[in-house]
């Protein structure tokens, strides 16, 4: 696989040799065991796959290529180039400015960029509406597009299948910018409509069986559907693409749905299947199977409580939290800064979306087990800091050097 060239501030002189460590141990990677530092009084098991993929390496490395290629001038990303604060605050440090936030509002007027200017579309992809929008104005979209290849792939899938006239079902959130963009490309070759969920998922259904009015389709997935989307014509053909930082299970999940109730509706022969559902097993994300696969193996073990590092607004390290709190105490943070001391820690509440104190999160007995993994988007440094924090806490804690060797040995 390539290899990238990314910060060093954003490497772990423990977590990206570990890392590498168990790479070159399971180049296949069909080992999902977590990996066990253990310092005596407290443990670590550290997921399998975690931190930057492919795409976001990828990102990371056009990004810092476009400051230093271009000095003096203006630099803006379209949003966040990631769901990670470090990586994004640390590229403002730099000048970056963005043009949008995350839900597409813009920041910055379209009337102020010039020909001049350098534009970074980011991992997630942009509209076809904001592409035509930066080329109106004569700035080159392509020289720093840092759209991740496996979110092309999607896009690609979709406008395949729209080509044999199925209708695309995006599996996404209808407000998230790899959505957004999927939505656009899709639409230009297919009806589409987008589902967050299985509840959506089992509502569109009645609307394909006929069973809910095609009237009442609008109102209830409203800002979800393309122009000139009619229910009754639409529906007969489809197939399922997913925003790929999804749980990879939850898309299955509605894909296998919707193809049993197609099946039903037209009472079809295994062979005849194709014939109104469409194969887009393809476009699940490897990276996103990896990490999640690598949580559930993870959560197999006993443990006190998981750590969840990312960006509070990141898709894909989100489901990695609701899927560690359905088994232990789970805590997501966005950096070691959160944990306040060994009584307190400062964490998001995916439910209530704020951030909530919890106290005396670390219990008495010893040893104490943690799970500790992140999403997709987050720096190996960020994971370093979490872990020597908490090691902190322990004054009889084992040596790194003496741990380490343990486990590279």
């Amino acid at each position: 696989m390539k290899s990238f060239d990314i910060p060093e501030h954003y490497r772990s002189s423990i977590i990206t040799p570990l890392k590498e460590f168990r790479r070159k141990r399971d180049k296949l990677k069909r080992d999902f065991t977590p990996t066990l530092l253990d310092f005596g009084p407290v443990r670590f098991l550290i997921a399998r796959h975690f931190g930057f993929c492919y795409g976001v390496e990828n990102a990371v490395e056009i990004a810092y290529k476009a400051i230093a290629e271009n000095p003096g001038k203006r630099i803006f990303l379209l949003s966040e180039m990631i769901h990670n604060p470090d990586v994004n605050g640390d590229l403002q440090e730099r000048g970056v400015q963005f043009l949008m936030d995350t839900r597409g509002r813009q920041l910055i007027p379209w009337s102020e960029l010039t020909p001049d200017d350098v534009v970074i579309i980011p991992a997630f992809g942009t509209t076809l509406e904001t592409q035509r929008q930066l080329s109106a104005i004569g700035l080159d979209v392509e020289k720093y597009d840092t759209t991740c290849p496996f979110v092309e792939k999607v896009w690609n899938k979709a406008g395949q299948i729209g080509q044999k006239s199925y209708t695309v079902v995006v599996h996404g959130k209808p407000s998230h910018e790899e959505t957004r963009a999927t939505f656009s490309h899709s639409k230009e070759a297919a009806p589409t409509v987008v589902v967050k969920d299985m509840a959506q998922a089992q509502r569109l259904a009645q609307y394909i069986t006929g069973d809910l009015p095609d009237e009442t389709f609008y109102s209830e997935f409203a800002g979800q559907f393309s122009e000139g989307f009619d229910p009754a014509r639409d529906l007969q053909r489809i197939g399922v693409v997913n925003q790929t930082t999804m749980l990879a299970s939850d898309t299955q999940g509605i894909a296998d749905y919707l193809k049993q109730v197609m099946i039903q509706k037209y009472d079809l022969q295994p062979e005849q299947v194709d014939s109104h559902f469409a194969n887009t097993r393809d476009t699940l994300c490897y990276a996103t199977n990896d990490n999640q696969d690598a949580t559930y193996a993870l959560l197999t073990y006993p443990a006190d409580f998981a750590v969840v590092a990312g960006g509070y607004n990141s898709s894909n390290t989100s489901h990695i939290v609701e899927l560690c709190e359905e088994k232990l105490p789970t805590y997501f943070i966005e950096s070691e800064q959160k944990i306040l001391s060994d009584k307190l820690i400062r964490h998001f509440d995916g439910h209530t979306k704020q951030e909530i104190v919890t106290e005396q999160f670390i219990p008495n007995n010893r040893p104490v087990t943690v799970l500790l993994t992140c999403g997709a988007s987050c720096p190996d440094a960020v994971v370093e800091g979490i872990l020597l924090r908490l090691v902190s806490f322990f004054p009889d804690a084992r040596s790194l050097e003496d741990v380490m060797n343990e486990v590279t040995a």
